[in-house]
Parts: structure tokens; sequence; C-alpha cells
């Protein structure tokens, strides 16, 4: 038995908790979190306890934790795991400052634990697939990735504050999209961005909108459009453009079902948000960490993916892209 214990009790959290005790082999043993009331509830849901992080890392019983805690808490806790000798699944960011991730990314290789960073997107049934047609040659040398991400809604402001901004809060999914289906390395960053949807999302010292384009080591480019309204649904497509063809990742939508009439032909828009359109990512990812759990010698993605991601981030947060063509920003590693 697999015995697991959980950094906060949030919205991401239970979602984690209920994943976590659907697994056949895993159970659940602590909850953690500052809100004791909170902790308290989702433990009494799942049949475990509350508990402090003291008390997590001294249990050699503990195999695995989960980190769902706020972004300010995973540098340490992922430390503190690895030093103990945990399997450590770490929501993203692993930290808002690249040094603080690169030192937790040097802790989990000398401990030699499994680590695992919340990039859900890879473990996206649709999104594996055309991974794999592309590992299979379908469609020749990748050359050019287009990616349309967009929010339904902006998140609460009291959340924006202290997100990192929407290039470290919300395009670091899409930047690990793009080095995972380039398997590539990003070079140049060039960015521009603007507050359409909301004035208090500027006035807190962010932007809404975005259009970034990355120029990789090997030449490869990758377009991104986000935004953060679109009144349609969550819409989570790319494209990929090879030397023998295309591939594409469309949305997901809540069922399949098309009506035709003499006025119209419809279907159902997209799924509402990441919980229902990634709800069989976080599950696979889920299972894969449970299946890694216990395992030495595999510092997974903690230093390849969460460290790449935030190497693009931060000179996104810098880089200027004009009509007349701007300076890209370098990335370094």
């Amino acid at each position: 038995m697999i015995e697991v214990a959980l950094f906060g009790a949030g919205r991401i959290g239970k979602i984690h908790a209920g994943n976590v005790v659907r697994q056949p082999g895993v159970t659940l043993k602590y909850v953690v979190d500052v809100d004791s009331a909170a902790a308290a509830a989702l433990a009494k849901q799942h049949g475990a306890k509350v508990a402090s992080a003291d008390t997590v890392f001294a249990d050699g019983s503990i195999d695995a934790v989960i980190i769902a805690s706020s972004t300010d808490t995973h540098a340490d806790l992922i430390q503190r795991g690895a030093a103990a000798g945990k399997a450590i699944f770490c929501e993203k960011p692993v930290d808002l400052d690249l040094d603080r991730a690169r030192t937790c990314a040097q802790a989990v290789a000398r401990a030699g634990v499994a680590c695992l960073i919340g990039f859900q997107r890879r473990y996206d049934p649709t999104f594996a697939a055309l991974k794999a047609r592309i590992d299979e040659g379908e469609i020749g040398d990748p050359e050019m990735l287009i990616v349309t991400s967009r929010d339904p809604g902006a998140p609460p402001v009291d959340y924006i504050k202290r997100s990192g901004g929407i290039f470290k809060d919300m395009l670091i999914h899409d930047f690990d999209i793009f080095r995972w289906i380039l398997d590539d390395e990003a070079d140049t960053v060039y960015a521009t961005g603007s507050c359409i949807t909301d004035p208090a999302i500027e006035a807190a010292g962010d932007i809404d909108a975005t259009a970034v384009t990355v120029r990789t080591k090997r030449g490869r480019l990758a377009q991104i459009n986000t935004i953060r309204r679109a009144v349609y649904g969550y819409d989570q497509r790319f494209e990929v453009i090879g030397s023998k063809g295309m591939l594409q990742a469309g949305n997901h939508k809540p069922t399949e079902v098309v009506a035709w009439n003499a006025s119209s032909i419809s279907s159902d828009k997209p799924e509402h948000f990441f919980l229902e359109r990634y709800r069989a990512a976080h599950v696979d990812r889920r299972r894969r960490q449970s299946a890694r759990a216990g395992r030495r010698g595999d510092p997974i993605v903690a230093r390849e993916t969460s460290r790449g991601t935030m190497s693009v981030a931060g000179p996104s947060l810098g880089a200027n892209c004009s009509p007349v063509g701007g300076r890209g920003q370098s990335v370094a590693a």
C-alpha cells in the first residue's frame, strides 16, 4: 500500500485527494493546510488525518507527498520532501524565482527521488496521441507550432496579485507544450500583451491578453495566443506543421451530439474550464505518480520541465515585439 500526504485543501487539493483515493493500492493518510477547518473537512471526507508538515516528513510510512498549497510554499516543501526521501508531486510553478527553482531541481537530483511537476497537458489523451504520431514520423520533421489557449474568464484579482503574472501563471502551460511537442528549447522569445478584459487586472499590475513568438535553438517557431476571456468556453487547441503534413488537436466538448435543422447546425460549446477539460489528464498523471512512488533514481520533470518553462516565462516579461520588428529576449536555461 502506498501512503500519501497532501499539502493544500483548496480547489485543486480536493481534486488531487479524490484522484488519490480512487487509485487502487493508494491511501491518503494526511492532509495539511493552514486553514484547519478546510483540512479537517477534506480529511474527514476521505478517511485521512489532519497533520503538520513536521509530522509528514518524519513519518517513514509516507511514500509520496502532493504539494497543492500556495505557490510561496512549493520550494520549501519540495526540498523538505526530497531530504526526507519522499516521491513528490508539486503543482506549478515550483517558485516564481528561477534560481529557487534551480535549487529545488538540485535537491531532487541529489536525493534521487521521483518528482513530477503539475503540467497536466502532457497526459491529456488527445495531446498525447498527437505527440505519439509526431514521434512516429507521420508529419516528418515538425517545423512550426501554433497554440490557442484562452480561459473563459479571469481568476479573482486577489489571486492575480500573487500569481506571478500571466506568463508564469497561465502561459507556463503553453511554454511546456511547445518544449514537449517540438522537442526543443527556446532560444529567443518575442512577447507583447495588453489588458483588454478588465481594468482591475491592469490595476493589479498584470495583463490579460498576450501574443508570443518563440524561436527554438533548432530554428523552429512557436506562436502562442492567449486571453483571459473566451465567452464560449475553455479554448485549448494547437496545430503542428511538419515537412510532410500537419496535425491538429481540437477542443473537447461535453457531448458530440450535433443538432441539424432548417435554421442552423449546432453542437455543444467547449468544456467550461480546466477541471472539466483536463479531467482525464489529472487522473492519468496521478496514476503515473503512484506507480513511481518509492522508486529511487527517477527524478523526472522537476529539473527538465519546470526549469525550462520558467526560463521562458521570465524573459517573456521583458520581451519586446513591435510591428517593425522588436528585439527578442534570449533564454538561458
